[in-house]
């Protein structure tokens, strides 16, 4: 079976999003004073062959802990359905 994995990878709140930081300050200038606390992250669609989606979402957990995100600075969360 083939499965659609929607990605979101974010840093962590703990940590400064500089990108983040720049495009909530530039909110004001374009009249948005109301929008604060950005946060910039990353989408990632895949797809992947799998004979579950619970053996899919294995597979994909373990495409974002070992090349899609950087633990130590992001978190990650997905959404998977069969394509």
């Amino acid at each position: 079976m083939k499965f659609k994995a929607e990605i979101d990878v974010m840093p962590l709140d703990a940590l400064l999003d500089p990108q983040g930081k720049a495009v909530s300050n530039s909110m004001k200038n374009i009249g948005l004073p109301e929008i604060t606390g950005v946060r910039v992250g990353r989408h990632i669609r895949l797809f992947v062959e799998a004979a579950s989606k619970d053996e899919a979402g294995e597979k994909v957990d373990a495409a974002c802990k070992k090349l899609l995100s950087n633990q130590i600075m992001e978190s990650y969360v997905f959404d998977l359905q069969e394509a």
